[in-house]
């Protein structure tokens, strides 16, 4: 099989397990913050030693653009990549949304206009406008890649390499801390589709969720690539 396809189909099997399980926990907990923060966080960590030898679990299109834009992808597998990405968050909705059907006894189109949480679906909390949901995702978005960047750099040695899931997860987890309350947090374009789709409430916001995590991936890869990055160890 061609390299970037396997890759691709890890990359959608990785956002599928990601999605599935953060947004299922935040769904079927009743949104409980803590274990809607740890499930998505503990997700990047074990799917880290399951697709990262095959794709670098980018599991994010945010981080996917970084990449590219950090010359760490290339153009073909970018695409694959973004893709791929939502095919596997679009497959995780359908199923949360089928057994949270089952589970309540529900019509689809009653799900479609469910009012209490969106369903996982990512919009602005309380009474904010669309300019505070894209200032939060673009700064957590922001803090999560520069932190992907920082414990993916080829230059550090021992702990940073090894661990580099670790570290990616608990940033994830960290961000959600602060971002459920806000936006229910993306940070991620392809989770926002995958799950936006399914709400009729909420469609309309997507937007906020595609292009902040998108500037917010920019950002870090301009800082960490001019700023933080070790020229001298890299050489």
């Amino acid at each position: 099989m061609d390299a970037t396809i396997k890759a691709a189909i890890a990359e959608l099997i990785g956002t599928f397990v990601l999605v599935f399980f953060g947004v299922g926990t935040a769904v079927f907990t009743g949104g409980d913050l803590v274990a809607t923060a740890l499930a998505f966080g503990l997700t990047v960590m074990v799917m880290s030693v399951t697709v990262g030898k095959v794709s670098g679990c980018h599991l994010n299109t945010a981080i996917s653009l970084a990449m590219f834009l950090d010359k760490q992808i290339d153009a073909k597998k970018f695409a694959f990549y973004v893709v791929f990405q939502i095919i596997g968050a679009v497959i995780a909705g359908a199923l949360i949304v089928c057994l949270f059907m089952g589970l309540y006894d529900v019509s689809f189109d009653a799900v479609r206009h469910w009012n209490v949480d969106g369903l996982g679906a990512n919009f602005v909390h309380g009474a904010g406008q669309a300019w505070v949901g894209l200032l939060a995702e673009v700064i957590l978005t922001f803090i999560f890649v520069l932190v992907v960047f920082g414990a993916t750099d080829k230059s550090h040695q021992g702990v940073f390499s090894e661990f580099a899931g670790f570290f990616i997860g608990l940033a994830l987890a960290m961000v959600h801390l602060v971002g459920i309350g806000i936006t229910g947090t993306s940070v991620n374009p392809a989770r926002s589709i995958g799950m936006a789709i399914f709400s009729a409430e909420h469609l309309g916001d997507v937007w906020i969720f595609i292009v902040a995590p998108l500037i917010g991936g920019v950002l870090a890869w301009l800082v960490y690539s001019f700023i933080l990055r070790d020229e001298a160890a890299s050489a």
